[in-house]
């Protein structure tokens, strides 16, 4: 697959163009058609690119119901990994090995990581999606939630549909527009798509060794530091100062040994790493390295990110992890109080939506130390009635 003039036109579009959203669908399209033309794309070409394109209520429905991500890590990676799954991820592992083995020497991917997400994703394959991906894109942008995002994707798409490999009646895939097993975007296919299979063309919903190798690829443009780990199981005292972990907050590993955190099993990696506390300082504890940072490239779901993060070390042997016994957290209904009293407190926590993401943690763990509670980032009622 060539890369074109199109790559070079998506970052010359001026953000105001980013914006245009609402209004009539119809208009909305019209649009679309007069950009693409402004791009270089024959009138014709985009008019058969567009022919048909519909408005999919299904789509908003699936954008504005994503509650399965309020759930709390431990009830979260105990429902998407499953034996089944690690079964036959390491299966997949020893049927693509020369495969894996390919996309480690020349991107420095880990199998596991790539298992991992091939797994959750669609289950090693199993189901892509059945939304129309052209359908998906254009509601997405017309709808005035993401624009920024989804409006760029849609000229991706026109792009792979000039170069033939984009059927916009029958290409389909996930709500939010990504196709093939382990779910790229059209410009992701354009930017890193790769032919591994060598039969001419770059082929994510039927090619496993296709769509391995170009989220490899993708990886490795995001940033993925080659043979490096991302994320460590470890033990914490019960002692220490709670305020240092989270996200975002690196030290060195000397430092966290000095404070008497320790790994399950193995040598912990002479990288900085941040402490992971996902439920606080009495449940699963992990050191998260550099590439961890990677995976919010893919996906920006803290509580999903950790799961595939802790999934591929356990495709690559790791033990289960100690659950420990973490203090109550909360529901969804009181996760949406405590981000309403946070934000009359000042925290900037984005939308109030029940789901514990980083500014939510960053805002308690700031409430917890100025109450003098374990600054540990996890929200109990204990915390909720003191605010």
């Amino acid at each position: 697959m060539k890369i074109s003039h199109l790559l070079a036109a998506l970052t010359l579009i001026p953000g105001a163009a980013f914006a245009q959203c609402g209004g009539s669908f119809s208009s909305f399209v019209s649009g679309l058609k007069s950009e693409a033309v402004g791009q270089g794309y024959d009138a014709a070409t985009a008019d058969r690119f567009f022919q048909g394109v519909s408005q999919d209520q299904k789509v908003l429905r699936a954008d504005r119901a994503q509650g399965v991500f309020q759930k709390p890590f431990i009830e979260f990676s105990r429902r998407l990994i499953s034996q089944n799954r690690i079964d036959r991820g390491r299966a997949m592992a020893k049927k693509y090995n020369a495969v894996f083995d390919r996309i480690e020497a020349q991107y420095g991917i880990s199998r596991g990581v790539l298992l991992a997400f091939w797994a959750f994703e669609t289950d090693y394959g199993a189901f892509q999606g059945d939304f129309n991906t052209r359908d998906a894109l254009v509601t997405l942008a017309h709808d005035c939630r993401r624009p920024e995002l989804f409006r760029p994707q849609i000229f991706a798409a026109l792009e792979l549909y000039a170069q033939g490999d984009f059927d916009p009646a029958r290409t389909t895939g996930a709500w939010a527009g990504e196709i093939g097993m382990v779910q790229m975007l059209p410009r992701d296919i354009l930017e890193n798509g790769v032919d591994a299979d060598g039969d001419g063309t770059v082929s994510l919903k039927t090619s496993a060794p296709d769509a391995l190798t170009s989220g490899g690829k993708m990886l490795s443009h995001l940033g993925w530091a080659a043979g490096q780990p991302w994320l460590q199981e470890v033990t914490v005292p019960a002692n220490m100062d709670w305020s240092l972990s989270g996200p975002g907050k690196p030290r060195s590993v000397s430092d966290w040994q000095a404070m008497g955190v320790q790994t399950r099993a193995g040598s912990l990696a002479n990288l900085p790493a941040s402490l992971i506390l996902p439920q606080g300082h009495k449940g699963p504890a992990f050191l998260a390295y550099p590439n961890f940072d990677v995976y919010f490239e893919w996906n920006q779901s803290f509580v999903y990110v950790l799961t595939a993060a802790y999934f591929a070390t356990r495709l690559e042997g790791a033990q289960i992890y100690d659950a420990g016994n973490p203090d109550q957290g909360l529901d969804g209904s009181q996760m949406k109080q405590l981000q309403r009293k946070l934000q009359a407190r000042g925290h900037d926590v984005g939308k109030v939506d029940g789901i514990l993401g980083a500014g939510t943690r960053a805002a308690v763990q700031a409430e917890q130390a100025r109450l003098g509670m374990p600054a540990d980032a996890w929200p109990t009622p204990a915390l909720l009635g003191r605010l």
